[in-house]
Formats: C-alpha cells, sequence, structure tokens
C-alpha cells in the first residue's frame, strides 16, 4: 500500500492534508513539501488504501472507487483517528483538504483537536451544511461550477468564522497538473493559506 506522507520539521504546528479522489499523487506530494518548506510539520494519510494513485482520466472510476471502497463515514473516521494520535504531540493542529478531502476536512471540523480547516472546492460540504464547525473555517470555490448553486451554498455557510472565497477558474484551478489550473487563482489560495496558518 502507498505509504502516508510524514514530513517532520519539529513544529509545534501540523498540517494534514486531505487528498483527492485521485489519491496521492504528484499535486499532493508537491502542496505536503511546499507547506513543509514553511517550517511546518505534514502528514498526508492515503484515504484510498491503494498502491497507486489514479489518473486524472480516471476520474469516472476514482469516485466510483472511493464511494464504493471508502465513502465519506470511513474516511471522517480515518481521519477523527489520526487526530487523536497526532494532538498530543502538537500545539496547533491543521487540515488541508481538496474536493472529497476538503469535504472530510469540513465534517472532521466539529472535533475539539482541530485549530483550522482549509478546503479547496469541497462541493459536497453541501450535503453537510448543518455541521457547526468549532473551529475557524477557509474555504475556496471555484467560479464555475456546475454541478450545483455556488451562490447559495456560500450564503447557508456565511456563519461565524467561516471564510469563504470565490476564485476565478474551474474544479482544480489550485492543482498545477490539471488543465483546470489557473495560476493567478492558486497565488492567491496559496498566500491566504500560509496567512490562515500564521495567524491562527
Amino acid at each position: 500500500m502507498q505509504a502516508m506522507i510524514k514530513i517532520n520539521n519539529n513544529s509545534n504546528k501540523v498540517i494534514i492534508v486531505l487528498h483527492e479522489i485521485y489519491g496521492i499523487n504528484q499535486h499532493i506530494k508537491d502542496f505536503s513539501e511546499k507547506l513543509a518548506k514553511e517550517g511546518f510539520d505534514v502528514i498526508c494519510p492515503n484515504l484510498l488504501e491503494r498502491d497507486m494513485s489514479f489518473c486524472y482520466s480516471e476520474q469516472q472510476l476514482a469516485y466510483q472507487y472511493f464511494m464504493e471502497n471508502v465513502g465519506f463515514t470511513s474516511a471522517n473516521r480515518k481521519v477523527n483517528v489520526l487526530l487523536s494520535e497526532v494532538k498530543s504531540f502538537y500545539k496547533k493542529v491543521f487540515i488541508i483538504g481538496f474536493s472529497i478531502g476538503a469535504t472530510v476536512a469540513w465534517n472532521c471540523s466539529e472535533s475539539d483537536d482541530i485549530d483550522g480547516v482549509i478546503g479547496f472546492y469541497g462541493s459536497r460540504i453541501r450535503d453537510y451544511v448543518k455541521t457547526n464547525p468549532k473551529c475557524p473555517v477557509l474555504l475556496f470555490f471555484p467560479s464555475e461550477e456546475k454541478s450545483f448553486e455556488l451562490d447559495k451554498l456560500i450564503t447557508m455557510l456565511n456563519k461565524k468564522d467561516i471564510i469563504t472565497f470565490k476564485m476565478e477558474g474551474k474544479h482544480g484551478f489550485g492543482d498545477p497538473y490539471s488543465a483546470k489550473y489557473l495560476e493567478e487563482s492558486a497565488k492567491i489560495t496559496y498566500f491566504e493559506i500560509v496567512n490562515f496558518l500564521n495567524i491562527h
């Protein structure tokens, strides 16, 4: 099985990175290393528990695999177990998730063990709007979203300590390996991420 990513900088802050349906691919590896260069400890669990990540061309297969073999309930449980394992070693614990990872991060935001949650294009958050985060939350959504009414969701998420950004682009704007990548949106979101992590 593909090992989880663990980067130790002896920091008092750890960031748990949650991948998309594709698994721990090059984008997730690069993003984890980029955060580590900021001085944070980084952990990225393999939620799919399979050896290989999926290619972007296998989107439908990857989604089907996640829903049939993992699912949000199991993924939430895995992350909560990881949180309980690391909380005593760090002063601050954050989660950053992409797509399904963002929804899992959102679902885990009710935990007392988290100091902040960041999510990229977590479209399935719309199925969990009753979640009441106990920590600050930063959510990035794409300006182009076909599957649901984004503005309606953003209005529903207008709660204390939840900041939402509607970024130029489509689902995948923050991934340099995606055809949907938009450099300007990726730069803005990364700046906001580092700022969020440093002030909380």
